[in-house]
């Protein structure tokens, strides 16, 4: 039987319907929570089991799926299956979808297969459009600043990208403040404008606020929007993590070491799992919630990025939409538990 996704797709269903939020200061909204297919969706996942995963996010509201050229194993195979997902239960559905991918990382081998080139970006375009069966994405992504290869070549190529119909929007990731401001100036001047930027955010890796002007601050002045990778830390904002490292986790398989999963650490996700308790809220939950909060500083998040291993842990990652609203009190106490935590280098 073809799918027949859920009639109250936009409303709420005994639970809280999914918010959709608008990116910067465009026309396009993101639902709140997006589903990343980096991991579980490759060749080493069931295909059943990723079909449940993608059909039940469609149902909860989830309309934007995030790939990149090389998510997967093999690489490319995260394209090369959910192209088939799109053939077999989403094609109907197309344009309610927002579906992006990136290039940046090393794809192929040889000069031409990793970078910031215009012949890498729009060849590898070219192919995860061939892998997906799509005739264009949403969002296309320069995945990396690469400082080999000259920023307007790289921005040159997004334009050409969205001019050529293959890609909607332009968009980037992992940009420091400094070389987003860049990319921007470019951008606008060839009438391509930057809508949005894909940064790693979460409660214990904070470097988009950091700076004069800081990344966020950036975003906002350029009328850009915002979504957020990693919103649970690779895991680590879980509970999975309040009594040590688990041997199937991603971080015993090397996600981050067990070298640096200190004493210190468990205590702060202990803690934080206690706050998020406090709040009805697994530290998961609360942990996304984070992420989509309302900030006085720079522009708001738009959409936290998750992963997902099986529907359970999707349907528990989207009812953090259920309470977003933080006390002054609860922030608070978050960050007195992160007082002194080194903030990490961007390029």
């Amino acid at each position: 039987m073809s799918y027949q996704p859920s009639e109250s797709r936009y409303q709420s269903a005994g639970q809280t319907a999914m918010p959709y939020r608008r990116i910067g200061r465009s026309g396009l909204r993101l639902p709140a929570v997006s589903l990343g297919l980096w991991h579980n969706f490759g060749d080493e996942k069931p295909f059943e089991t990723q079909r449940a995963i993608l059909r039940r996010a469609f149902d909860l509201g989830i309309t934007h799926f995030d790939l990149a050229n090389n998510y997967g194993t093999p690489d490319g195979s995260a394209e090369t299956n959910f192209g088939r997902h799109v053939k077999e239960d989403f094609a109907p559905f197309r344009d309610e979808l927002i579906i992006s991918t990136k290039a940046g990382y090393r794809m192929w081998p040889g000069p031409y297969g990793d970078g910031g080139s215009r012949k890498y970006l729009l060849s590898s375009l070219d192919q995860s459009l061939k892998r997906m069966g799509l005739e264009y994405v949403d969002i296309f992504y320069s995945h990396r600043f690469d400082p080999d290869t000259p920023l307007e070549e790289t921005m040159a190529a997004l334009d050409t990208a969205v001019r050529s119909g293959r890609a909607l929007y332009a968009g980037i990731s992992s940009y420091s403040a400094e070389n987003t401001v860049k990319a921007a100036r470019i951008l606008r001047e060839l009438g391509t404008p930057m809508v949005i930027h894909q940064p790693n955010y979460n409660i214990v890796d904070r470097w988009i606020e950091k700076g004069e002007p800081s990344l966020l601050d950036v975003l906002e002045d350029e009328g850009a929007g915002t979504i957020a990778f990693a919103p649970l830390a690779g895991g680590l904002l879980t509970e999975r993590y309040t009594q040590g490292i688990p041997r199937d986790s991603r971080a015993a398989t090397g996600f981050f070491s067990e070298k640096s999963f200190t004493e210190q650490k468990m205590k702060l996700v202990h803690d934080l799992a206690g706050i998020a308790a406090g709040r009805g809220q697994t530290l998961a939950q609360m942990a996304i919630a984070w992420v989509l909060r309302e900030q006085h500083k720079g522009a708001t998040v738009a959409s936290a990025l998750v992963g997902a291993s099986s529907v359970k842990q999707l349907e528990d990652n989207v009812a953090a939409v259920s309470t977003l609203d933080f006390q002054a009190e609860e922030l608070a106490a978050i960050d007195s538990l992160l007082t002194g935590d080194r903030v990490p280098a961007h390029s």
